[in-house]
C-alpha cells in the first residue's frame, strides 16, 4: 500500500489510541510531572529510564535509545510488522480499517495456504511408499508419533513433483517462487522444485501457521540444511523451531533449552524433554531473545561440544544476557551433541547436566581464558583485559563477584582486576547514546556499487571489513559479501562463477545484476568513498534524529544531565554531518 495511505491510518489510530494505556498494560508507569516513567521493556535495567508522553503521544528510553509512537510500540513489543500492529490496535479499539490491508492480508493467507498444502503434501509423501526419507528417520530413532507431531515430510529426489502438484491447485507460479518452494533456472527460465531429496521439517509459528520449511539433505550434499528465503509470512530472525509444540512446557518449567538442529529439537521431545527449541540456521538474534522472554525468563543453552557450537554459544549469551534473560550454558560431556547424548544417556542425566549449566560470567571467563596462554606474562595481562571487558557488560553487583572469583582462581591482584574494569568503565560510552539498526531485506544501489568494487580488487574487501560501519544491511547484500570473502584469494579477475555457487538461486539473481553494473574505468576509488561516506552520513542522521527526540524529552522532564549530554553529542553529530 501507499505511504500516504499508512500515513492516514496511523493518524486514525493515534488519534483514537492513548499511549500511556497502551503501553500501561505491559509495562508499570508511574507518573512522573506531565509524563510517566516505568522499566525499559527492550533492554534490562533496575532504575526507571523508560519515558511515555501523553502529551506527545510517543515514547523514549533514555537507556536504549528506543523512541516513537504507539504503533512503533506494539511493533517492538509483539515482534509485528507496521501491518500487524495496526490491526491489533484498530482491533483492539474498535476502529475500522477494513480494506486499509486487504489485499496484504488475502495475500498473506493465500501464501500461509500454499504453505499447508506444501507441507501436506511433503506428510503424505513419507508415509505413502518406502522412501529414503522414512528410512533415514527410522535410523535416528525417530517414532511414527513425533513424526506426526512434528508433521515431518519428504521431498523426492524429483525436479517437478511439487510444483506440478501445487500449481495443478490453482496456485501461481510467482507465489510459489516467493515463498522458495521452486526455483527458476537462469539458462532456460523454468522453474524446478527447491526441495529435493530431502526430509522435511515444517516450521509452524505459535499461532499454528506453517510459515517455512528446513530440509535436511539424505546422504551426502550440500548444504546440510536447506532453509526458505524470507518472505512476506517468514522472517528467520523473528522464529524459533518447536515454539508452538513447547510452549506450554516452557510456562510449566520457567524455563527454556535452546539446542541448534531441528534434529536435536525433535530427538530432545521424543524423550520427554518437552520445553525445547531452536533457531533457525542462523545465530540467535535479538528479536528471538524477546520471543523468548514473553514466555520465560531462564534459558539453557544447549549446543554442541565442538568448536563452531560453543563459537555460537559464546554469541548467543551475549544476546540473552543483553536482554535481560538469565542465561546459562549446558557442557555435554563424550564431545557429544545433544540429540546423541540424550539417546544414549537418557532424559535424566541431560536434565542433571542442564541443572548443573554453566552461569554467563562463569562460560565466558572460561572461553576467554581457553584463548591464552596463562603462563606467558604479556597474555596473562591481555587475558586480563578480555576478562575486564567481558566484566563491564554485567550488572555491578554480578561484576563484583566475578572481580573477586576472577583474582581468587587465577592468582591475580583483586585490586589490579578492579583497576582495570574501573579503567575500562570510566570511558565507556553511554547506553543511551546507542543507536540499532534494522536489517532490511532489499539491497540499496550504495550496496550493490559497494559489491560490484568488492568483485574488482581484493583492496576493497579489505577496506570494508575494516571500515568500522555497518555497511550491509540487506540480507541479499550480507551474504553476497560473505561469498565474496569466502572466495577472494587475492588474485583478480574473481571467480564470479565460484560465488554463484555459494548463493541460493534467489541471491543468485541478485549477484547477476550487481555483475551487470558499469563502473568507469579510474572511477572506483572515488566511488568507494563516497559510498562509505553516504553510509556514514545516513547512520549519523539516523542518531541526529534519536537525540533531538530525546533531547526534547529531556527538556521537558527537566533532566540537566540529559540535557548537557544530549545537547553536546548531537553537536558533535552535526558537526560529522557538516564535514561530511
Amino acid at each position: 500500500m501507499s505511504n500516504f495511505g499508512r500515513v492516514n491510518i496511523a493518524d486514525e489510530i493515534k488519534s483514537r489510541c492513548n499511549i500511556v494505556d497502551v503501553v500501561g498494560r505491559v509495562v508499570p508507569l508511574k507518573r512522573a510531572g506531565a509524563n510517566y516513567k516505568g522499566i525499559c521493556p527492550f533492554h534490562n535495567e533496575k532504575t526507571p529510564s523508560f519515558v511515555v508522553s501523553e502529551q506527545k503521544q510517543i515514547f523514549t528510553c533514555f537507556g536504549c535509545g528506543a523512541t516513537g509512537d504507539v504503533i512503533e510500540f506494539v511493533k517492538r513489543y509483539n515482534n509485528l510488522d507496521f501491518v500487524g500492529a495496526a490491526e491489533a490496535l484498530a482491533k483492539e479499539y474498535g476502529i475500522d480499517i477494513s480494506g486499509s490491508f486487504t489485499s496484504s492480508s488475502k495475500d498473506k493467507e493465500e501464501l500461509y495456504e500454499i504453505n499447508r498444502q506444501a507441507a501436506r503434501y511433503w506428510y503424505k509423501k513419507l508415509r505413502e511408499k518406502a522412501n529414503p526419507g522414512y528410512a533415514y528417520m527410522q535410523k535416528r530413532g525417530i517414532s511414527n508419533d513425533i513424526l506426526n507431531k512434528f508433521g515431518i515430510g519428504f521431498a523426492e529426489d524429483s525436479w517437478q513433483d511439487l510444483y506440478d502438484h501445487l500449481t495443478g491447485m490453482g496456485f501461481g507460479e510467482e507465489k510459489l517462487y516467493a515463498l522458495g518452494l521452486i526455483s527458476r533456472s537462469q539458462k532456460t527460465g523454468k522453474y524446478y522444485d527447491k526441495f529435493r531429496n530431502r526430509v522435511i521439517f515444517p516450521i509452524i509459528n505459535t499461532s499454528g501457521k506453517v510459515i517455512g520449511f528446513s530440509g535436511r539433505i539424505i546422504g551426502d550434499g550440500e548444504p546440510k540444511y536447506l532453509n526458505s528465503q524470507e518472505s512476506g509470512i517468514f522472517l528467520k530472525k523473528n522464529n524459533l523451531y518447536g515454539l508452538n509444540l513447547a510452549v506450554k512446557e516452557i510456562k510449566n518449567d520457567d524455563r527454556i533449552i535452546l539446542v541448534e538442529g531441528q534434529m536435536d529439537v525433535v530427538s530432545l521431545y521424543q524423550s520427554g524433554i518437552r520445553n525445547v527449541s531452536a533457531s533457525l540456521g542462523t545465530a540467535l538474534t535479538e528479536n528471538q531473545a524477546r520471543l523468548i522472554k514473553r514466555y520465560t525468563k531462564n534459558v539453557v543453552l544447549s549446543y554442541d561440544a565442538d568448536k563452531a557450537g560453543q563459537k555460537a554459544a559464546d554469541r548467543g549469551i551475549d544476546i540473552l544476557y543483553s536482554e535481560g534473560l538469565i542465561a546459562k550454558v549446558m557442557q555435554v560431556s563424550d564431545g557429544k551433541d545433544p540429540d546423541e547424548f540424550v539417546k544414549t544417556h537418557g532424559r535424566r542425566e541431560f536434565m542433571e547436566l542442564a541443572d548443573k549449566a554453566e552461569s554467563y560470567g562463569d562460560f565466558k571467563i572460561r572461553m576467554i581464558a581457553a584463548r591464552y596462554d596463562l603462563d606467558d606474562p604479556q597474555q596473562r595481562v591481555q587475558f586480563i583485559d578480555e576478562c575486564a571487558e567481558a566484566l563491564r557488560r554485567m550488572k555491578p553487583v554480578e561484576a563484583d563477584i566475578y572481580i573477586k572469583r576472577l583474582a581468587e582462581e587465577y592468582g591475580i591482584s583483586e585490586n589490579a582486576v578492579r583497576a582495570e574494569y574501573t579503567l575500562g568503565t570510566e570511558h565507556q560510552t553511554p547506553r543511551y547514546s546507542r543507536v540499532s539498526g534494522g536489517s532490511v531485506n532489499t539491497m540499496t544501489e550504495t550496496e550493490s556499487d559497494l559489491l560490484k568494487l568488492a568483485t574488482l580488487d581484493t583492496k576493497y574487501v579489505d577496506a570494508l571489513q575494516k571500515s568500522g560501519e555497518q555497511v550491509f544491511t540487506s540480507n541479499e547484500a550480507q551474504e553476497i559479501f560473505e561469498a565474496i570473502v569466502k572466495c577472494d584469494t587475492g588474485h583478480r579477475p574473481m571467480d564470479t562463477g565460484k560465488i554463484e555457487d555459494l548463493l541460493e538461486t534467489d541471491v543468485s539473481s541478485v549477484f547477476e545484476r550487481v555483475l551487470e553494473k558499469a563502473i568507469p574505468e579510474g572511477s572506483e576509488d572515488r566511488m568507494f568513498g563516497d559510498c562509505i561516506s553516504s553510509i556514514r552520513k545516513k547512520r549519523l542522521e539516523a542518531e541526529e534524529q534519536l537525540l533531538i527526540t530525546s533531547l526534547k524529552l529531556a527538556e521537558e522532564e527537566e533532566n540537566e544531565k540529559g540535557i548537557i549530554e544530549f545537547t553536546k553529542k548531537l553537536m558533535d553529530i552535526q558537526k560529522e554531518i557538516k564535514n561530511l
